[in-house]
């Protein structure tokens, strides 16, 4: 099963895009909310990113909605 890991925030509408797509394809995943979470605000900065969504597919980073990348990463194809 794929380690699935979101970093999201309440005002962004790629987020929830992101997160519907995931739902639609019945990927389970772990949130982190940087607009209610500091401690997920920080570790989004370690990471090197600013902005959100940015996914983590057994540990590949996917900045922004990419269905592309994602599918791939979901299927096991880099």
């Amino acid at each position: 099963m794929n380690k699935v890991e979101v970093f999201s925030s309440d005002t962004c509408k790629y987020c929830v895009e992101l997160k519907d797509y995931l739902k639609e394809h019945n990927v389970e995943y772990i949130e982190y909310n940087i607009s209610r979470d500091e401690e997920a605000r920080r570790n989004l900065i370690k990471l090197g990113y600013m902005s959100v969504p940015v996914t983590l597919i057994n540990g590949n980073h996917v900045l922004g909605f990419d269905k592309l990348r994602i599918r791939q990463l979901l299927n096991g194809k880099e």
